[in-house]
């Protein structure tokens, strides 16, 4: 039996956003970050650095490496893309045509959020409760206007910003998923057997989570959508809306089941559920650090979205709640079963923005109030804390900023952008207007509570990714350790490496060019990297008597890895390059 909806919505509260500010609004968000930086420490740098291999032939691409280690490289895909994008466009810099892909995944994430919602919110259990009188929002407008809300409540999600922007695994599994999510949201009402319809879109979504290195949660996510539509054909309010259920339900889990072989096959089971974990004394130690994650990372959804299931308690088996709440489950359990931390709990965000978008039609205007001052109150005084200390790294004044740049970034020499200047400028005036805006005679919208999240969100970024660009470059890449390295060693000479990760070596690949290879016995280059760390070890791997050390080099913005120097007492003639 149908329970009553919670949702009381006047037609005048269904305004659509106005397109071409939600589509300048989304171009904000997610070209800064995607251009104009250098790749980031570590998983960045790690995943580019292995692309690059794979676009130079120089990598297997079923064995995903960089020059021979191969560990934690658990997914094909992300890897491929960025690969093929460096191949065919060779007329761009390798860092920037790898991250072209991804791009397209960000935008896929923000687009299948907003139908995933969209189509949801068309649900008759999902409907506003109609008035005795008529006046009610009518089921298209109010669609459009929650999927307005959920792509803003998504947008403001604090740690979707710089995961986002990175060339990583994690942002592949994030778009592949949202493909899954929108692909099992819209089947009520798109036919899945046409072309680049749902059928498609899950099978692509499911095989490229588990080829992304995600087998296990496409298992999960593929069999639980089966579950729900299986549920809902079975006390469903909207069966004739689509014939052929049986048929769907057949694919979805026919693509779960080839997906499960495939990655099996490939190797590519990684985040399995280690119960045993849970126990030792090391997981107990890293439960703070798991809820302060969860505190901080789906904000402001997670509130929402509890909200959304305290209120909408009696329609939890209906589709616009089972299935946003099935994906966030299978999210939070995973970072919580398998310690994958924030780039698991990526996966949870566009469901909890769902969720979160039908908390709004509940609301009552007093708590709406308070979401709109705590916004402002926080935003504002990070936008200003964002211009002060840009300020003080331009001219020295306030001296303290100015002093703790320094301290944290010796060697950091701010410089002058006039592009990035005014486009933190517009985007703080933008800001300004917006505020302005919220606090006018604006207030039907149902979207309204969620418009400052998301720009306060969207202008930090910006400003982050303008302002404090040069000193995020210095502080959070390589290149200037790799400088260092490149100016003591011979640029024609291969170099051996001990004890670098992954993220190094990458970087030294990318930004000097550097023929590195591991130390092994078959290997005689003139120089070698050896981490601080491994010094001790190090007449383990190497001869050390053939060896002279160097220097030390430290990284300016990380005392904490430094790298020495040695060369080889008598090269090879085989160390030198032809």
């Amino acid at each position: 039996m149908n329970q009553p909806s919670p949702a009381l919505i006047a037609q005048s509260a269904v305004r659509r956003l106005p397109r071409l500010a939600l589509l300048l609004f989304c171009v904000a968000y997610v070209l800064p970050g995607l251009v104009g930086r250098g790749p980031w420490k570590d998983a960045d740098i790690t995943a580019f650095g292995v692309m690059q291999q794979m676009a130079a032939a120089g990598s297997d691409w079923l064995h995903p490496n960089l020059i021979g280690i191969t560990a934690d490289f658990d997914s094909l895909l992300p890897y491929w893309m960025g690969a093929l994008a460096i191949q065919v466009m060779p007329f761009l810099d390798p860092a920037l045509a790898a991250r072209l892909p991804y791009i397209l995944l960000l935008v896929l994430t923000l687009a299948g959020t907003w139908y995933s919602v969209y189509y949801l919110a068309r649900s008759p259990q999902a409907q506003p409760v109609a008035f005795a009188f008529g006046g009610e929002a009518s089921p298209a407008d109010y669609a459009r206007a929650m999927a307005d809300a959920g792509l803003l409540a998504l947008i403001a999600c604090l740690g979707l910003a710089q995961l986002s922007h990175e060339t990583t695994p994690a942002m592949a599994q994030l778009g592949f998923m949202t493909l899954m999510f929108y692909s099992v949201a819209a089947s009520r009402y798109r036919s899945p057997w046409r072309v680049l319809g749902p059928a498609s879109g899950f099978v692509v979504g499911i095989a490229g989570l588990a080829l992304s290195g995600a087998p296990t949660v496409a298992a999960l996510l593929g069999i639980g959508s089966v579950l729900v539509e299986w549920a809902h054909s079975r006390w469903g309010d909207d069966l004739n809306e689509r014939p052929n259920v049986r048929g769907w339900m057949l694919l979805m889990l026919g693509a779960t089941l080839a997906t499960a072989v495939l990655a099996y096959v490939l190797g590519l089971w990684v985040w399995r559920i280690d119960v045993a974990a849970l126990s030792r004394s090391e997981a107990h130690k890293e439960w703070g650090s798991i809820i302060r994650l969860l505190l901080w990372f789906p904000w402001p959804a997670w509130p929402l979205a509890l909200w959304t299931l305290f209120r909408w308690r009696r329609q939890l088996t209906s589709r616009h709640v089972a299935l946003p709440l099935w994906f966030a489950v299978v999210a939070v359990g995973t970072t919580l079963l398998t310690g994958a931390s924030d780039r698991s709990l990526l996966l949870s965000l566009p469901p909890l923005a769902t969720l979160a978008a039908f908390a709004l039609p509940t609301l009552r205007r007093s708590v709406a109030s308070l979401i709109d001052w705590f916004t402002l109150l926080f935003f504002t005084s990070c936008t200003i804390a964002i211009w002060v200390i840009w300020v003080a790294m331009q001219t020295g004044v306030p001296q303290q900023p100015a002093a703790n740049v320094a301290k944290l970034a010796p060697g950091f020499e701010p410089s002058f952008s006039a592009l990035a200047f005014g486009l933190a400028l517009l985007a703080t005036l933008a800001w300004a207007w917006l505020v302005k805006w919220r606090a006018g005679q604006h207030r039907a919208a149902i979207w309204k509570s969620l418009i400052l999240p998301a720009g306060g969100t969207t202008l930090c970024w910006l400003l982050l990714m303008t302002l404090w660009l040069p000193l995020l470059d210095f502080a959070r890449s390589y290149e200037s350790l790799s400088r260092q390295i490149a100016r003591q060693v011979n640029r024609q000479a291969c170099v051996e490496v001990l004890g670098l990760n992954t993220a190094q070596i990458a970087a030294l690949r990318y930004h000097q060019k550097l023929d590195l290879r591991p130390v092994g016995p078959d290997t005689s280059c003139q120089y070698l990297l050896v981490d601080t760390d491994s010094l001790a070890s190090m007449g383990q791997s190497v001869n050390r008597t053939d060896w002279e050390r160097m220097i030390l080099l430290r990284r300016p913005a990380d005392r904490s890895e430094n790298v020495v120097v040695f060369r080889r007492f008598k090269p090879s003639a085989a160390a030198v390059r032809p």
